[in-house]
């Protein structure tokens, strides 16, 4: 079991399908990658905040997550 990426873009998009993934039980990890280049001393531009969730928990998610691409 591990995790799995689930969105890549940016913050207030990862935050939003967060909420709405963690509103259905589901925990979710965030992984930052524009605080941890702004951090480094350096910048990043590309799509740099990732939401992943536990692979067991991805059957329960998916309706979410196709939702939220829809609406984007």
């Amino acid at each position: 079991m591990g995790l799995i990426k689930i969105f890549s873009g940016s913050e207030i998009l990862a935050k939003n399908l967060q909420q709405r993934i963690e509103g259905a039980g589901i925990d979710t990890v965030i992984k930052d990658n524009i605080q941890s280049a702004r951090l480094g001393g350096f910048g990043n531009s590309d799509l740099a905040v990732e939401v992943f969730i536990q692979e067991v928990d991805f059957g329960k998610a998916n309706p979410i997550i196709e939702e939220f691409r829809m609406s984007i």
